[in-house]
């Protein structure tokens, strides 16, 4: 193709408008950093953090357009951080959090997120770890001493009760540090119960305060406080719609359901477990801990002579089971001791029921669509 004759701009800019589009429609005008940033938390928001990291980076870009620290940065900062967490990089949200640190060290600019999320992504844990918690902390109760001054307004009262709930969880936070990294401290069991007492006057309505207490009494083998504990939380939300906001996250129920197997309510863990894999077939855990409950719920059956329900209830935990190793394989899951509990518990059951055949399958969901399943939680519910 031959040449062209370079066009005079000057004229044309003046033919078409300021602009300068050859076809008189005006360009459309770039997307701002606060648009691009609202734009990356819905997408953040709908389980879309690749392209949510795009954004954010660009909204950053036009924020900090050289390497010279500035606060306009801080939104993009603690939105990449958060992206970064979703998509399995914690070094890289780690470094994004810190530089948020260095440009708001006391939270007045952007509250205490940051905080919160360095608590547990720091590399060394242990003290560490609860500095940054109780530094959440302080910001958090600063920000409800400055709302509690204010007229109880319903937004206000809602926020409030969401930053309590925030305090709560931090301190849940340290109690569990306490018990796992620094439970060689002098004083690691002063520190968990502080914690938690203090959680649960901050939000007595929460559940994850009460998870954290029974864990701690399990470790003091207060069985029986425990198991109250649990109860009460339990209580909480199990009669709310999966949707409503005061039903603990997928993560928080795992960790349930293995301290209702520790204070040996199987029952109740299940109940928990069969809820998880309604809403999320895809778990490898739940999959894995509701096979191991049934087991055990089996063996209470066993010993108390009852080898009907407990048969059923071997096979119960073979099909989940099953389902677990199945989702580990194909999801390339990499928990090894989760695997070798797993067949390990398998490779018992198989040796008690015999290899797993199409005919028994068949057989156990005929039994099913019969009742046989009904008149099993009936039985369960005597106990």
């Amino acid at each position: 193709m031959a040449k062209t004759k370079p066009q005079d701009h000057s004229r044309k800019s003046k033919k078409n408008g300021k602009n300068g589009a050859s076809n008189g429609t005006p360009k459309k005008p770039k997307a701002s950093p606060e648009t691009l940033l609202i734009q990356a938390a819905a997408l953040l928001q709908t389980s879309q953090p690749e392209e949510a990291l795009v954004l954010a980076k660009r909204a950053l870009g036009l924020l900090r357009p050289t390497s010279e620290p500035t606060l306009a940065a801080l939104p993009a900062l603690n939105l990449l951080g958060e992206i970064n967490v979703e998509l399995g990089e914690p070094e890289t949200a780690r470094e994004a959090f810190l530089a948020a640190v260095q440009l708001d060290e006391d939270g007045e600019e952007d509250g205490a997120e940051k905080f919160l999320w360095l608590a547990q992504l720091c590399e060394e844990g242990g003290a560490e770890s609860v500095q940054w918690f109780e530094k959440g902390i302080e910001v958090l109760k600063r920000e409800i001493g400055e709302m509690e001054g204010k007229l109880k307004k319903a937004e206000v009262t809602e926020a409030l009760e969401e930053k309590k709930t925030k305090v709560a969880n931090a301190l849940c936070g340290i109690a569990e540090v306490y018990m796992t990294d620094l439970s060689w401290e002098e004083d690691a069991e002063a520190r968990c119960e502080a914690a938690a007492t203090e959680a649960l006057l901050m939000a007595p309505n929460n559940p994850e305060p009460l998870q954290t207490l029974a864990s701690i009494r399990i470790s003091q083998l207060r069985t029986e406080d425990a198991k109250a504990a649990l109860r009460r939380s339990v209580d909480l939300w199990k009669n709310l719609d999966p949707d409503d906001p005061k039903v603990p996250d997928f993560s928080t129920r795992i960790s349930l359901s293995r301290l209702l197997m520790e204070a040996e309510m199987e029952e109740e863990a299940i109940e928990v477990l069969e809820r998880l894999v309604g809403e999320n077939d895809s778990s490898v855990e739940a999959w894995y801990l509701g096979g191991w409950c049934l087991h055990l719920l089996a063996e209470k059956r066993k010993a108390d002579d009852e080898s009907d329900i407990a048969a059923s209830l071997m096979r119960a935990s073979r099909d989940w089971l099953d389902n677990c190793l199945k989702l580990y394989s194909m999801l390339e899951y990499e928990d090894e001791r989760l695997k070798e509990h797993a067949d390990e518990l398998l490779k018992g059951l198989n040796d008690t029921l015999g290899p797993s055949t199409r005919e028994d399958e068949e057989e156990w969901e005929d039994e099913d669509e019969d009742g046989a399943g009904e008149d099993e939680d009936e039985d369960m519910e005597g106990t």
